[in-house]
């Protein structure tokens, strides 16, 4: 069974915006919330979550630039066009201030998404997103180095792959999106300052055992306002930005986008009224 497919498919649509045909589904009903996907998957990975997310809320999930039913245009894959993305997708679908959830690719957009356009995002939750790349663990990156269009021979076993056969418009192109995301993880970035200022309430989530440790996130949470002192009886000594962190137990990189887990803390954070 390919644990990366929703159990009920949504409605799904393409919106000309920001130069890309983007496909995006839509979920339940209620206050929209946007669901960003993680790297080389598709909104299909949220699968086992949507209902979750979509009971009470309208879930909106995109695929972002050559993933899934979006096919790739000719730009690099960078985080920052990506948001740019999300932001006209908002505009496009006439949404007020949607609130935001991204793991791990997407968990990047959605934190430029609010660095670059904050008056478009209503709360933000980012999971499994390190902010320097120096972060995460060396073996990791040395991983990374690997990815490229010679590695998708490799790849044809494994659930990023079958879904991207099963639904991308351009199956041919899977080399090619891998050579492009290889290019983009070899790139260094540093958001610490971009964080420093976010002016939208976020949550930073991590596995415990994340491609991150977790005192990076923590580190993240401290340039929130966070960890720095006692919270106080009445939640005074909060983070004044409304900004939160949640570790969650016994989860990696490659599990915590389809745990009820992660599900619940994002919904907890998102479902708050300021």
């Amino acid at each position: 069974m390919n644990t990366w497919t929703a159990d009920q498919l949504g409605k799904g649509e393409y919106a000309e915006v920001n130069g890309i045909n983007l496909y995006y589904e839509t979920h339940g009903e209620g206050r929209p919330l946007i669901l960003l996907h993680g790297g080389l998957g598709s909104g299909e990975m949220f699968g086992p979550l949507v209902g979750q997310f979509a009971a009470g809320r309208q879930v909106i999930l995109p695929d972002l630039q050559g993933h899934g039913r979006t096919a790739d245009i000719d730009r690099p894959i960078d985080i920052k066009h990506m948001a740019d993305d999300i932001a006209a997708l908002i505009d496009h679908l006439g949404l007020e201030k949607p609130d935001v959830v991204g793991y791990s690719l997407g968990g990047g957009v959605a934190l430029l998404l609010a660095i670059r356009h904050p008056e478009k995002v209503g709360r933000l939750v980012s999971a499994s997103a390190g902010i320097r790349r120096d972060a995460t663990y060396p073996e990791i990156l040395e991983q990374q180095g690997q990815v490229g269009p010679e590695a998708a021979e490799f790849m044809k076993e494994t659930p990023m792959y079958e879904l991207y056969a099963r639904v991308a418009p351009r199956p041919e192109d899977f080399p090619r999106l891998l050579g492009k995301i290889g290019e983009s993880m070899a790139v260094d970035y540093d958001y610490t300052e971009e964080v420093r200022n976010l002016q939208v309430p976020t949550l930073i989530v991590a596995a415990d055992a994340d491609m991150c440790p977790p005192s990076h996130f923590v580190e993240v949470f401290a340039l929130l306002d966070g960890g720095l002192r006692d919270g106080g009886w009445m939640g005074e000594g909060r983070p004044k930005g409304g900004h939160a962190l949640a570790i969650l137990p016994g989860l990696t990189h490659y599990s915590v986008f389809m745990s009820p887990l992660f599900a619940t803390a994002a919904l907890d954070f998102v479902n708050k009224s300021e």
